[in-house]
């Protein structure tokens, strides 16, 4: 039997497209929202990720074209003082979900390419630990948003 030239391509896509379905094939995303805050001051991504997989998946970064940095930061307030780090990583326990909100694990997105309005939305793509990506629009609100 003779393989075309035209079948193996078409079978090596499949096995690139399967090899990065991975960790975020069971993650699903929703309430993404950016606070837009006046001038060139950054804006917090927030957005709830839900595990459906029997294993955890692991959030390790993210990125956007209308942002020069996106950043997984965590805030918390220690002593009545707020503090915020920079994180690596963070798990999406299986069958389970966390939620990126104000006061607590969110993205840091600075340098927009061009300012940012509420109303608009705005394509970031999470990045999970083994490679694979899921593309979120997060609708983009104002600074006094809750």
């Amino acid at each position: 039997m003779r393989t075309s030239p035209l079948s193996l391509l078409l079978a090596g896509l499949l096995c690139v497209g399967a090899a990065h379905a991975g960790e975020a094939a069971n993650v699903h995303a929703a309430d993404a929202w950016i606070r837009v805050l006046p001038g060139a001051l950054p804006a917090g991504g927030y957005v709830t990720l839900r595990n459906d997989g029997d294993q955890p998946a692991v959030l390790t970064g993210a990125s956007s074209p209308a942002y020069g940095s996106v950043m997984l930061h965590q805030s918390s307030t220690e002593t009545g003082m707020g503090h915020m780090r920079m994180v690596d990583r963070l798990e999406v326990p299986a069958h389970g979900q966390v939620a990126l909100s104000p006061g607590g694990y969110h993205l840091m997105l600075m340098d927009a390419a061009k300012p940012v309005q509420p109303g608009q939305t705005v394509r970031i793509t999470l990045r999970f630990a083994d490679g694979s990506t899921l593309a979120t629009d997060f609708l983009a609100k104002p600074a006094n948003a809750l």
